[in-house]
């Protein structure tokens, strides 16, 4: 891969997730009935930041729950023919809940549509929504984020990259290169 440009540094992914937190207590008149859950790895790190700038401006800490949504992907044959029941860290019920999904990417729409599958295999929450960090296009699914932080063009020869220190020792950022 080639490194084509820096889409957002960490001032620019915190003012968007800032914003995003913002527009989630807007949309939903308050956080009172709100659940974030961060589909793994990096829509966990989204989700935390989110819930960070919820407590600062709301005083209230939306409950946090974690997804991998590995077992519920249509595309898991082609991964791995015995593919492992991914852990589900929601420490809540989400029954009558508006359940906000995060992630660092929206791309096909394959991963959301896993997660919302996950969601409920765990209960019926009044709502789902969506929230990305980064929207790239190409969708093969009918599903739009509620609340994006940055929508980035892309052609099906690029690759949008979204660091964050716990998982890639490098500072938060997004990054769009090209596939050689």
């Amino acid at each position: 891969m080639t490194f084509k440009a820096q889409i957002m540094d960490e001032a620019g992914v915190r003012r968007a997730l800032r914003r995003i937190s913002f527009e989630i207590a807007e949309k939903n008149r308050g956080v009172d009935n709100v659940v974030l859950v961060g589909i793994r790895r990096r829509g966990v790190s989204v989700a935390k930041e989110i819930r960070e700038n919820i407590l600062s401006s709301e005083g209230v800490s939306v409950p946090l729950g974690e997804l991998d949504v590995t077992f519920y992907r249509d595309d898991v044959t082609k991964k791995s023919p015995a593919p492992a029941i991914g852990e589900v860290a929601v420490p809540f019920d989400v029954t009558d809940k508006t359940v906000v999904l995060t992630d660092d990417v929206i791309f096909t729409g394959r991963t959301v549509r896993a997660a919302i599958e996950a969601i409920f295999s765990l209960g019926r929450p009044r709502a789902i929504q969506f929230a990305a960090l980064v929207d790239r296009g190409h969708r093969e699914l009918p599903i739009k984020a509620d609340y994006v932080g940055k929508n980035v063009p892309t052609s099906m020869n690029e690759v949008v990259r979204v660091s964050f220190p716990e998982y890639d020792g490098t500072p938060i950022g997004v990054s769009l290169y090209s596939v050689n």
